[in-house]
C-alpha cells in the first residue's frame, strides 16, 4: 500500500480520478481528486471529488442518491492518476445514463470487438425501430408469451445436446439460449448490470460463507 503523500497532483492540486464498476469492470466517469476528497473518499468508502466548475467538494450522490460505494482505489505506475473501482447506487452520469461515456466518436471497421452490450443495443433497435424481416422484431412483436416459448425451447436443447455430450452442438445451443435470454432482458426491461451486480453480490456472499466455515 502507499500513502497519499507519495501522489504526485498537478500545480492545482488535483488528480484525475478513472471510476470504473467493480463487477461489470466498465467504466463510469473521469473526475477529479484534491487531498482532501480523497481523504473523505477513503474515510467514508464513498466517491468525493473535487468539482473544478463549482470550486467545491462534491460527494457524489449526495443529491441524487446516487452514491458510489468504493471498493478499491489504485494508483498508476506514474503515481499521477487514480482508478476508482466502485459498487455504483445507480447511474453515474448526471443525464441518467450508467455511465458518462456513451457517444462513440470513431470505430475500427475492422477491429471492433464483439461485446454483449453491442448485442443488447442491436437487440434493443429491434424492438422499436421494427426492422422489416428481422427476426428479433417478429419476436418482440409477438410478446411475452412468445419469447419465454422460445427461452423454454432453447434451453431443452442445450439439455439435449450436452446429455449426448456434443461439445459444438452444446456451445451453438448455448448461444441460441443466450441470444433468446438478451430479448427476454429487453423485453422485461433488465440491464447487463442488473445480472452482473446480482452475480457480484452473490460472490461477497459466498465468499464470506467460505470465510465463515474455514474460520469455524
Amino acid at each position: 500500500m502507499i500513502s497519499i503523500d507519495e501522489l504526485k497532483f498537478d500545480e492545482k492540486g488535483l488528480i484525475p480520478a478513472v471510476v470504473a464498476d467493480a463487477a461489470t469492470k466498465r467504466v463510469l466517469t473521469l473526475a477529479y481528486m484534491n487531498r482532501e476528497s480523497l481523504a473523505i473518499s477513503m474515510a467514508k468508502g464513498l466517491t468525493c471529488f473535487w468539482s473544478r466548475s463549482r470550486r467545491r467538494l462534491w460527494l457524489k450522490g449526495e443529491s441524487s442518491g446516487n452514491y458510489q460505494h468504493i471498493v478499491s482505489i489504485t494508483a498508476d505506475c506514474d503515481k499521477d492518476a487514480l482508478l476508482v473501482m466502485v459498487d455504483p447506487d445507480g447511474p453515474a452520469c448526471h443525464l441518467g445514463t450508467t455511465s458518462c461515456f456513451a457517444d462513440p466518436l470513431w470505430q475500427s471497421e475492422s477491429r471492433g470487438e464483439f461485446s454483449l452490450e453491442e448485442l443488447m443495443r442491436l437487440i434493443a433497435s429491434r424492438k422499436t425501430e421494427k426492422k422489416e424481416n428481422s427476426y428479433t422484431t417478429y419476436l418482440f412483436e409477438k410478446g411475452l408469451d412468445k419469447i419465454l416459448k422460445k427461452v423454454g425451447e432453447e434451453s431443452a436443447e442445450v439439455i439435449i445436446a450436452a446429455k449426448a455430450e456434443d461439445r459444438k452442438e452444446t456451445v451453438y445451443e448455448i448461444a441460441d439460449l443466450a441470444y433468446h435470454v438478451l430479448v427476454l432482458m429487453i423485453q422485461a426491461g433488465i440491464s447487463l448490470d442488473d445480472v452482473m451486480h446480482e452475480l457480484a453480490s452473490r460472490h461477497v456472499i459466498d465468499r464470506k460463507v467460505k470465510q465463515e466455515k474455514m474460520t469455524s
